[in-house]
């Protein structure tokens, strides 16, 4: 499905019902990213996938792009889908995302779950190391930045004996707009640190990593589990970045798992005056 958001079209998939999930990609992935979890979790919940502007079938438009920007992207598609509160998956830029999302629409967001992402801002090393490869894509295009991205995002271990899962994450890469590409780097660049927030995030939440995960390693979780009020956490063995997508039973059954507490929560709420 296709919607008009802040003057882009975002691409989406909604389906099933009950409580509503909002899963957001990792960079420089797309929505498909979350298959396995949508066909399983549709089953019981309301399962919407996005694709992020930048990504996938949504608009990459040649500009400046922000994580507040899409953040108020997200919150404009909840207005026209009419939900008020949800749960939120958010993995590495997802995770971001999902910052940016709470810091400014907290009262719509009923849980989340943030996957192999970090409350840090960027180091100068960071910052650099995402103009270089915004410089490569340019240069390069899309099967460049897949032949980076694949050993960050994916163990030793699966990329040697899963060749259908590499080949899947590339085409997802290799199916992104060079301005969607550069736009992300730069808006991942700019993010401010968000750990001041973490201390403020009021609803549940719970932490997933791999094991595995270099790019955002199980200590970055850790410290915000530590930081989160009553957050969980969760570490998948056998895992790297794209946890759901190495592990995806494991993944799948922690965020169902917090999905119905909370949902069982909300049905057990006492009536209001």
């Amino acid at each position: 499905m296709q919607t008009h958001v802040n003057g882009i079209t975002i691409a989406y998939n909604d389906q099933g019902t009950g409580l509503p999930i909002i899963f957001l990609h990792a960079f420089p992935l797309n929505r498909t990213m979350w298959t396995q979890q949508e066909e399983a979790l549709s089953l019981q919940f309301r399962v919407i996938t996005i694709d992020l502007r930048g990504h996938g079938e949504s608009d990459a438009p040649l500009w400046r792009y922000t994580l507040d920007q899409s953040a108020d992207d997200v919150h404009a598609l909840l207005d026209q889908l009419a939900i008020q509160q949800a749960l939120f998956v958010g993995l590495s830029m997802g995770g971001y995302t999902l910052l940016a999302f709470y810091r400014k629409y907290a009262s719509r967001v009923k849980g989340l779950i943030l996957a192999d992402t970090k409350a840090q801002a960027d180091t100068a090393e960071g910052k650099e190391g995402r103009f270089q490869m915004a410089q490569t894509a340019y240069k390069k295009g899309p099967s460049a930045i897949a032949d980076i991205m694949i050993p960050k995002l994916l163990s030793p271990a699966t990329i040697q004996a899963r060749p259908e899962l590499v080949q899947q994450v590339r085409a997802m890469i290799e199916g992104n707009e060079i301005s969607g590409i550069a736009g992300d780097l730069m808006a991942m660049a700019e993010r401010p640190d968000s750990i001041p927030l973490l201390k403020q995030i009021a609803c549940p939440t719970q932490i997933i990593v791999g094991e595995l995960d270099q790019a955002t390693p199980p200590s970055d979780a850790k410290l915000m589990a530590d930081q989160i009020p009553n957050a969980k956490l969760a570490i998948i063995p056998n895992a790297a970045h794209l946890a759901n997508l190495e592990q995806p039973e494991a993944f799948t059954h922690i965020v169902a798992t917090f999905a119905q507490e909370l949902d069982k929560g909300k049905q057990t709420e006492p009536p209001g005056p």
